[in-house]
């Protein structure tokens, strides 16, 4: 009884959020997730991001997995100068903190500074933070280079209007996750949502939309344990994020 009540009121909540898509979101959006590296299940993650999206949107989805499960890594992918050409959004969920190669790394921010929207969760922030450069931290909206202990923590909606948010309870406490420590948010990046940290006190953006040119890109420090990409308020925010990356979010 319990699990069909849990079945029920998830299907509601995202049914609930579904309504303000775009109307072309029914034309497939040609996706492309880049992850890999250190210190998470990214097959679990990249299954459960699809399968979130899918209940908002018709997606064509390439997945690239590459680098190991080190902290230093360059990939393929990056190696061609038009690697994003003819998708409509790129899904960043890599961790490679000690790679440091300035011309690979710009090799990639070029391609959104051109137009490509773009998402990054969790380790994406602390991917290639042993660089001098700041192309990449510019690009996510934030800079960080430390976190938190796991913890439930609570969040708290700074811009609730915005349509990442609809339908976000206003007392939603995350499962057990990191708490990314943002040292920065750059002029152009703008918070939804914040949450405390346990330590110092501070409130911290742990959700939030940047503007690279005229290019979209939203942002989550979450995600770091597989509980966070079962729950349903997690997914649906970052599955509505990237349908507002690309566009395809009206309300």
């Amino acid at each position: 009884m319990i699990q069909r009540f849990l079945a029920a009121s998830i299907s509601l909540f995202i049914a609930s959020v579904s309504a303000g898509v775009a109307a072309d979101s029914f034309k497939p959006l040609r996706a492309l997730v880049v992850t890999g590296g250190c210190c998470h299940n990214y097959p679990f993650q990249t299954k459960s991001l699809q399968d979130a999206v899918a209940q908002q949107a018709k997606v064509e989805w390439t997945v690239i997995n590459e680098g190991g499960t080190g902290t230093k890594a360059t990939i393929p992918l990056y190696d061609q100068a038009d690697w994003a050409k003819g998708y409509d959004v790129v899904v960043h969920n890599e961790c490679f903190a000690d790679t440091t190669d300035t011309n690979y790394i710009r090799r990639i921010t070029a391609a959104h500074k051109a137009g490509v929207p773009a998402v990054v969760i969790h380790c994406a922030m602390h991917t290639y933070r042993a660089t001098d450069i700041d192309d990449w931290r510019e690009f996510l909206g934030v800079t960080s280079r430390r976190h938190d202990h796991m913890s439930q923590y609570p969040v708290k909606k700074i811009l609730a209007s915005h349509p990442i948010l609809k339908g976000m309870p206003d007392n939603w406490v995350t499962p057990k996750d990191e708490l990314y420590v943002i040292e920065k948010l750059w002029p152009n990046a703008k918070a939804l949502a914040t949450s405390v940290s346990e330590q110092d006190g501070k409130a911290y953006p742990v959700v939030w939309i940047n503007q690279l040119g005229k290019t979209r890109v939203f942002g989550t420090t979450y995600g770091h344990s597989d509980d966070t990409f079962r729950d349903p308020v997690f997914l649906t925010y970052v599955a509505r994020g990237l349908l507002w990356a690309a566009g395809r979010l009206d309300n």
